[in-house]
């Protein structure tokens, strides 16, 4: 099976994300309240570590698999873009107490009321897809 890396290196994120209690509705609350410094500590040092895994990448100049430079392109300046964007996805972050990452380990733990959040995530992204070359990017 060609995708078994794949699928482990998901079941693995599935467990780490439960364990660290970052599924959790509840914590997620308390953050958007700033009620607990748990999801903080946690995204914070996700931040660190791709800080240091970007550095690391370009100072070795490591190659991805199929032995190509990994290139990093440096990002619009305009903040409009990443304001809206940004207050978007925090308003359905706080709504649904999920971001992508968690939609998916909450369904692998058994709640589906979750797919109606999976659902409406891939009719926004595919609504975005089809409005993007109309907005003011």
């Amino acid at each position: 099976m060609k995708g078994i890396k794949f699928i482990l290196t998901g079941i693995l994120f599935g467990i780490v994300m439960a364990k660290s209690e970052a599924i959790s509705w509840y914590r997620i609350q308390e953050m958007f309240r700033f009620q607990s410094f748990h999801m903080y500590g946690i995204i914070g040092t996700a931040v660190v570590i791709g800080l240091i895994t970007v550095y690391l990448i370009k100072k070795i100049k490591l190659k991805d698999i199929q032995g190509g430079q990994i290139i990093f392109h440096d990002k619009d300046k305009s903040w409009k873009r990443y304001l809206i964007g940004g207050l978007i996805f925090g308003l359905g972050w706080a709504l649904t107490g999920a971001c992508p990452g968690p939609m998916f380990v909450n369904i692998g733990y058994g709640y589906w009321s979750m797919g109606i959040v999976v659902l409406g995530a891939l009719i926004g992204t595919y609504g975005y897809g089809v409005i993007k070359n109309k907005l003011p990017h």
